[in-house]
């Protein structure tokens, strides 16, 4: 997602903090409601708009889709979806359950998720969360990667009648209906095309919750819907999303009893966190790594040869120390480019970074030297200085390459104001060195950190890394029907990720979190995301 990402990808952006008075109102909820740091989302709320954490969380309690990921396990469940059958791994029936409606009591029908996909691909309405449906047949007649589209609906969707429709792909792809569990795939009401602004303003959705109010820049009010037809209502009466621009602040209110859940806690804390809240704090494994990026469309990281200096930057950190001493173990050094959260089963393996991940300063001399040195002689590492988190981490992991490369000023860190203006920075490529970059996944497969991050034109590939060979395997590994020579190939994918280091991977991340005593029955998703729905007020 995300992941981005999760993928979607700006993971581990988690903006957080203004003060509580600006939060809604002040300390305190309503009766029944529970109180969450937030941090407004870098796009509008649209399913296939929103490819960040923070808009991320509220598609999940706005909307349910064919399928939804266990919160507990993260395998993809059918939810509207009542079978989604196919013979060839290409061609599917989706046949869809009764009694499901949108919160203004219209039905959802096959239509829905037909027109909602068809709205999301076509390249005129500029959804970042396009490339999701490029499996689908005839999405480069509506996304083409260059000039106008020649169609405006995917020729691979037909409704068949309002709970069946039939989707055909252009290859192979037998992990596909696992997927549409992801956001961009959620059905969408007819309000949202005849009054689309207003639909933004306050978007309707078939979830647990319905938006109350959206004041942007201080507070969302989700509430619970009374007629939510599914089996995962909401066991509390709504939430508030407070938005927060320095996590430090939300924990602090949380301590101050003016705020019920954060779901970032500042590493500043993590030495304290175990005595401030005890059995309240949450730090559990969840689907998300952390790295470092670089921009491959900068000839000065992205020539050849340069992929010398990019992994002597890799073994020129002490992962070990920084998750140890900044992290208070909360993160795990790296060793490849997904996350143990998926397991074997899922394409999981450790060790696939090779040499370029273990610590080795004199060898990450050695190779830079060899790449012709650091461009400039000197690198900056940019992040989003809108969350404390950052800042200490990004210090100690330039201290780690500062050392091991004996100078003291190779490298140094470069914060940019909001997360807003880091990512459009990325976006616009305006990036000259190596930038921060995390991904949450959007589902649990192996898939899903590898082609947005790194197949050419992915999503979420903001460093714009391309490689013929890279792609190819993905291409293969998706069209492989057996889950086991598809991940082994989706892991050959990743050596050349360790041959070429477009991003360093740093470390994956748990999900930390911490809760008032005015709340129970709190826990994460394997996404870091709060079960929202589970959360019970005392």
């Amino acid at each position: 997602m995300r992941g981005a990402t999760l993928a979607k990808w700006a993971l581990c952006a988690v903006a957080t903090g203004l003060t509580a008075t600006a939060c809604g109102g002040g300390g305190g909820s309503s009766a029944g409601v529970v109180s969450a740091s937030w941090g407004d989302p870098q796009n509008p709320l649209e399913p296939a708009n929103t490819n960040e954490v923070q808009g991320g969380k509220v598609l999940e309690m706005l909307f349910r889709g064919l399928k939804r990921y266990n919160p507990k396990t993260g395998a993809a469940e059918n939810v509207i979806a009542d079978r989604i059958e196919t013979t060839d791994s290409r061609h599917f029936t989706v046949t869809l359950k009764d009694g499901w409606t949108f919160s203004n009591g219209e039905k959802v029908t096959a239509r829905s998720f037909v027109d909602a996909w068809n709205y999301g691909a076509l390249l005129t309405h500029e959804q970042k969360n396009a490339p999701f449906f490029q499996y689908i047949d005839g999405f480069a007649k509506v996304h083409p990667n260059s000039g106008s589209p020649t169609a405006k609906t995917l020729s691979g969707l037909v409704v068949k009648d309002d709970k069946t429709f039939t989707v055909t792909l252009n290859q192979k792809f037998s992990s596909w209906p696992d997927t549409l569990g992801y956001s961009a795939f959620m059905p969408l009401p007819r309000a949202f095309y005849k009054d689309h602004s207003g639909w933004l303003r306050k978007p309707v959705g078939n979830g647990p919750y319905r938006v109350d109010s959206y004041e942007k820049g201080s507070v969302l009010r989700m509430r619970k819907w009374g007629k939510y037809p599914g089996s995962d209502p909401a066991r509390n009466s709504g939430i508030d999303l407070r938005v927060y621009t320095d996590n430090n602040t939300a924990y602090t209110d949380l301590q101050a009893g003016n705020l019920d859940l954060v779901d970032d806690v500042p590493a500043s804390q993590l030495k304290s966190v175990k005595s401030d809240l005890g059995s309240r704090y949450i730090n559990q494994p969840a689907g998300i790594i952390q790295t470092l990026t670089f921009p491959m469309y900068d000839k000065a990281w992205g020539a050849p040869g340069k992929e010398k200096v990019r992994r002597g930057l890799s073994m020129a950190i002490d992962r070990a120390q920084i998750t140890r001493e900044i992290f208070q173990r909360t993160r795990t050094p790296a060793t490849d480019w997904t996350s143990p959260v998926l397991g074997a089963d899922g394409g999981y393996k450790a060790g696939l970074c090779g040499e370029a991940c273990v610590f080795n300063p004199g060898r990450a001399r050695q190779l830079i030297k060899q790449g012709g040195g650091l461009p400039g002689g000197h690198m900056t590492v940019t992040y989003n200085a809108d969350t404390g988190s950052h800042k200490d981490w990004i210090d100690a992991l330039c201290n780690s390459i500062n050392t091991s490369l004996g100078s003291d000023n190779a490298c140094t860190g470069a914060p940019v104001g909001t997360f807003g203006d880091f990512r459009n920075k990325i976006a616009a490529k305006r990036m000259s060195g190596p930038f921060r970059a995390g991904w949450q996944m959007d589902y649990p497969l192996i898939q899903n950190f590898l082609q947005p991050l790194y197949y050419t034109n992915g999503s979420a590939n903001d460093g714009k890394f391309s490689n013929h060979g890279f792609d190819t395997l993905v291409d293969k590994a998706n069209a492989q029907t057996d889950t086991g020579q598809a991940v082994a190939t989706f892991q050959d994918a990743e050596k050349v990720l360790a041959a070429q280091m477009p991003s360093i991977p740093l470390w994956y991340q748990n999900g930390s979190g911490g809760y008032s005593e005015r709340i129970s029955n709190v826990s994460l998703n394997p996404f870091s995301v709060p079960v929202y729905n589970e959360i019970k007020v005392n």
